[in-house]
């Protein structure tokens, strides 16, 4: 088997619980989905390793929440890199793949030599989740800091959800003789399931961001750092993966915390745009809003953001003017 093969374990998320430290987490790693994603845009290569990171985030993040439909990551920032925006579709059936879509908004010229995160300025870092049709929405933010969207994330988990979360990424283009170079990405979450600390709302009443130390104390402090300095031994390359399993890599950090696994969840890339959904969106305008819509050949036009889909559209047929007209 060559790097540039398949691999069984690429586009998958690996559940596994620590039973001897009460921690559980997930193993990605993202290959095709990377292509997917990245292929539709011509992305300078910091922004192309700000979404790689943020897709890898949802991966791991959106396998561990009991879905029935999307959750979404964002950033809005004031920075080169104006917006990320990621989603994350559950399975709709036992063994199908979840779905993973994303994409950036920014402005080239404000881009500079610098590490990804540096693209990034004032803003902040939101978790979306959309049950579907008659639920309320959730959402959750916290500040874009930290030196990494990793970092954000853990903040998020910490200020939001009291849970002591922890990352470990990789990702970047592998390159090897023969084959074309491509996008790999693979990364460990961790989160340890202790009440939250005594001092948490203290902290959090004073206006100071929590991270996960602030949660952790006692016999749970004792775990967490353990196992934590067992994840800062990982290799970039065990993360990327195209020698070593998920399982075998947890293995090899946690022998001796008793590690369990469960069945991979597969992803791909994948997008719910659709002309129906286009011209629903465009359901709400009257014939004069979509007048200033067409184009000189007297089309009405729409690209989706995320896959690249171009839609070309018969103004007449559109609008509430359509769908409702004079008797």
């Amino acid at each position: 088997m060559t790097l540039g093969s398949k691999i069984a374990w690429d586009d998958t998320v690996l559940p596994f619980q620590l039973d001897a430290s009460d921690m559980r987490g997930r193993v990605a790693r993202l290959d095709g989905v990377l292509d997917g994603i990245l292929k539709q845009h011509d992305y300078p290569p910091q922004v192309e390793a700000l979404v790689a990171e943020m897709a890898l985030l949802t991966a791991l993040i959106g396998q561990t929440i009991k879905l029935q439909w999307k959750l979404s990551l964002q950033v809005q920032s004031k920075g080169a890199v104006r917006m990320i925006a990621t989603d994350y579709y559950a399975p709709q059936a036992e063994g199908e793949p979840a779905k993973i879509r994303a994409y950036a908004s920014y402005d080239d010229a404000r881009l500079t030599p610098g590490l990804p995160f540096d693209q990034v300025g004032e803003g902040y870092f939101a978790i979306l989740i959309d049950q579907g049709k008659d639920m309320q929405p959730y959402q959750g933010i916290t500040p874009l800091a930290g030196g990494s969207l990793s970092s954000c994330a853990e903040a998020y988990f910490a200020q939001s959800e009291q849970l002591p979360t922890r990352f470990s990424l990789s990702f970047g283009k592998s390159s090897e003789p023969g084959v074309a170079e491509h996008w790999r990405a693979g990364g460990v979450m961790l989160q340890h399931m202790p009440k939250a600390s005594p001092f948490a709302a203290e902290l959090q009443g004073r206006g100071d961001i929590l991270s996960a130390d602030d949660l952790v104390s006692g016999d749970t402090q004792e775990n967490w750092n353990r196992v934590n300095m067992l994840l800062e031994t990982v290799e970039d390359l065990e993360l990327i993966g195209p020698t070593v399993t998920p399982a075998d890599l947890l293995v090899r950090l946690f022998h001796e915390e008793g590690p369990r696994v469960y069945d991979a969840q597969p992803v791909q890339f994948g997008c719910t745009c659709s002309e129906e959904r286009v011209r629903n969106s465009l359901s709400i305008y009257s014939a004069k809003d979509l007048e200033k819509m067409t184009t000189e050949d007297g089309r009405v036009t729409a690209d989706c953001q995320f896959c690249g889909a171009h839609y070309d559209l018969d103004p007449k047929t559109l609008g509430f003017d359509a769908e409702n007209p004079p008797s």
